[in-house]
C-alpha cells in the first residue's frame, strides 16, 4: 500500500502520537553517485524516507556522474543498492514511486555541457513533477573537486536563488578542509556561490539518535543537569574505535590520518554537545551559538607531547584471524607516519568545566566497534564501606552509547548481599532498541530530510569547522615538526602503551567498552 503519509504508513506503531514533517517537492541532484557513500548510504535512505512516508510523490533524484548510463541502467543501479542496503523493507509500490524520480546526467565536474544538461534536466522536472524550483546539490565528492562544481553550479545559473522560484541548497561532505588554512578557503568558496543558510555541512554522527538524545538526557531532566560540571564530574572519555583496517582507503586515509579524519569533525562535536551550556531553544542558530562558545573555551595542555599520543596497528591475530599490519595494507609507503590510532587530553577552560580532563581517542583494529561519551563522575569518599581500588572501581558513571547498541548506561555501586559491608558496580541500561515502538532511523535519512526541510541544528556552521582546526592543528603541527614516529599496538587491542601513558600521568585509566 503507498506510503505518501504518516498515517498510512506501515512502518509506523499505532501508538507513536508524533507529529511528522513532509519535505515540500524537491530535486536532489547527487554528484558522487557512483561512490560507495552514496552506493550504500545515501541511496538506501533516500528510499527508507519515501518507505516512511517523509518524501512527497514528486521527490526526485538526479545522479550526476562519469558513467555512460542509460536511464535503466541508472534505475537499476539505484534498485540494487536499496536492495543490499535499505533499513526498511523493500516494496514495490514504493520503489514504483521513488523511481520515477529517477534522473541521470553523465559528465565531468569541470564539463560546462553537462551542467547545462542538468539545468534542462532541473526545469523538465519543475515542469512535469512539480518540484518547484526547490533543488538541492550533493556533493559526495572529493574536497578538491568543490571549488569547480561550486564554480560550475554559478556559472550555469543552478545555484541563483535570488531571480529563480524555489531555494537552492548545498550539501558539503566532510572532511572541510584538512586544516585551519584549507577550512578558511573551502568557506570563502562555497559562501561565495550560496547563501550562508543554504550550506549544509555534513557530520552524519550528529544525525544519530543518540547525539541527539544527549540533548534531551542533560536539559530535560533535573537529575542530570545539576551533576554535570567540575563541582561533581572528573574527567570526560570521548571514544570512536573500529575494529577493522584502513582496507581500500589507503589512498584517501594515508597523510590524513585519525586525528584529521575523526577527531577534528566527529569527536570535537560531541565535546561540544557534552561541554555547551543550555540553548535558548533548538534552532540552529542558538545550538550552533553555545557550540562554538564550548570548543572556543577548549584549552590546550602546556605539553603537547604529554597531552597526546599516536599509534599505527600492527598485524597479527585478531579474534581468531591473520590481519595486515598497516604497512602490509596496499598503498601505503613503508615510511608513513600516518597515524591509525590518536589519543587528546583537552580542557574546557570555563566556569562549568575548569579542571575537568576531556580525553578523546579514535582508532583502526581495536578491541571492538563503539563510539560513546562516558561521563565519570568524582569519587565518594564514604569510608563505610570497603571498595577495591581498581581503576575507576567505585567512580559512578553516565555511558552514552552512540553505537552500534545505541543506548545510555549508567553505573552506580551497590551492596553485595550478605552480612560484609561490601558495594560492588552494577549497571542500569537504556537501550533504543528495547525502549521504542519504532526502530532508529539512519543517520543520514534524518539528515537529508532536514537539508529538503531546511532544518540545520545538527549541521556544523563554518565557525565551529574553523574552531575545531584551532584545536586541532597545533597537535599536527607538532607532530610533524618533531618528526612524531607513532607507536605500534596490537590489532584488537586499545591502543598504544603511549595512551595508557597519557592517562596514568593524571592518575585514571581508559574505559574498556
Amino acid at each position: 500500500m503507498p506510503t505518501s503519509n504518516a498515517h498510512t504508513n506501515p512502518l509506523r506503531d499505532d501508538r507513536d502520537k508524533r507529529l511528522v514533517r513532509v519535505a515540500a517537492p524537491s530535486a536532489l541532484v547527487l554528484f558522487g553517485v557512483t561512490g560507495d557513500l552514496a552506493r550504500k548510504k545515501l541511496l538506501p535512505a533516500m528510499y527508507d524516507l519515501v518507505n516512511r512516508g517523509l518524501l512527497p510523490p514528486s521527490f526526485s533524484l538526479v545522479g550526476f556522474g562519469r558513467r555512460p548510463w542509460s536511464a535503466d541502467d541508472f534505475r537499476a543501479y539505484v534498485r540494487e543498492s536499496v536492495e543490499a542496503h535499505a533499513r526498511t523493507p523493500f516494496q514495490d509500490v514504493v520503489w514504483d514511486q521513488f523511481a520515477e524520480g529517477l534522473r541521470f546526467v553523465q559528465g565531468e565536474f569541470d564539463d560546462t555541457a553537462a551542467y547545462q544538461s542538468l539545468q534542462n534536466v532541473l526545469r523538465d522536472l519543475d515542469r512535469e513533477r512539480g518540484t518547484r524550483g526547490n533543488h538541492a546539490f550533493y556533493l559526495s565528492i572529493p574536497p578538491k573537486a568543490f571549488e569547480v562544481v561550486c564554480h560550475q553550479l554559478a556559472e550555469n545559473g543552478l545555484a541563483d536563488h535570488e531571480d529563480a522560484s524555489g531555494w537552492r541548497r548545498v550539501v558539503i561532505e566532510k572532511p572541510f578542509g584538512h586544516d585551519l588554512r584549507s577550512a578558511q578557503e573551502l568557506n570563502q568558496i562555497v559562501e561565495s556561490v550560496f547563501a550562508p543558510d543554504a550550506i549544509f555541512r555534513i557530520d552524519h554522527y550528529l544525525g544519530k539518535e543518540t547525539v541527539q538524545n544527549l540533548l534531551a538526557m542533560r536539559f530535560a531532566n533535573t537529575m542530570f543537569e545539576p551533576l554535570w560540571n567540575a563541582n561533581y564530574v572528573d574527567h570526560v572519555q570521548i571514544t570512536m574505535a573500529e575494529d577493522i583496517g584502513i582496507g581500500s582507503r589507503a589512498g584517501y586515509y594515508d597523510g590524513v590520518g585519525a586525528a584529521r579524519d575523526v577527531i577534528q569533525n566527529h569527536l570535537l562535536q560531541l565535546l561540544a554537545l557534552t561541554a555547551m551550556e543550555e540553548p535558548f531553544d533548538f534552532s540552529a542558530k542558538a545550538l550552533q551559538a553555545e557550540k562554538a562558545k564550548a570548543l572556543a573555551a577548549v584549552r590546550l595542555p602546556e605539553d603537547l607531547s604529554e597531552g597526546s599520543a599516536l599509534g599505527q596497528y600492527q598485524g597479527g591475530l585478531q579474534g581468531g584471524q591473520e590481519v595486515k599490519s598497516f604497512f602490509d595494507e596496499d598503498d601505503i609507503p613503508d615510511d608513513s607516519r600516518t597515524e591509525t590510532f590518536a589519543a587528546l587530553r583537552l580542557e574546557v577552560y570555563n566556569r562549568r568545566w575548569a579542571g575537568v580532563p576531556f580525553y578523546l581517542r579514535a582508532g583502526k583494529r581495536l578491541g571492538r566497534r563503539v563510539t560513546e561519551i562516558a561521563v565519570v563522575f568524582k569519587r565518594s569518599p564514604d569510608r563505610l564501606f570497603t571498595t577495591h581500588d581498581t581503576g575507576e572501581f567505585g567512580n559512578n558513571a553516565i555511558v552514552i552509547r552512540i553505537q552500534p547498541d545505541e543506548g545510555v548506561t549508567i553505573r552506580f555501586a551497590s551492596k553485595v548481599p550478605g552480612t560484609q559491608a561490601e558495594i560492588r558496580d552494577v549497571t542500569m541500561d537504556f537501550g533504543y532498541g528495547h525502549a521504542f515502538t519504532e526502530s532508529s532511523p539512519e543517520a543520514y535519512e534524518r539528515l537529508i530530510l532536514d537539508v529538503l526541510l531546511g532544518e540545520p541544528p545538527l549541521f556544523p556552521h563554518h565557525e565551529e569547522v574553523e574552531l575545531s582546526w584551532r584545536i586541532l592543528d597545533p597537535f599536527e603541527e607538532y607532530w610533524e615538526a618533531n618528526g612524531v614516529q607513532p607507536e605500534g599496538y596490537a590489532p584488537g587491542s586499545w591502543g598504544p602503551p603511549s595512551a595508557d601513558r597519557l592517562m596514568e600521568r593524571d592518575g585514571r585509566t581508559w574505559r574498556r567498552p
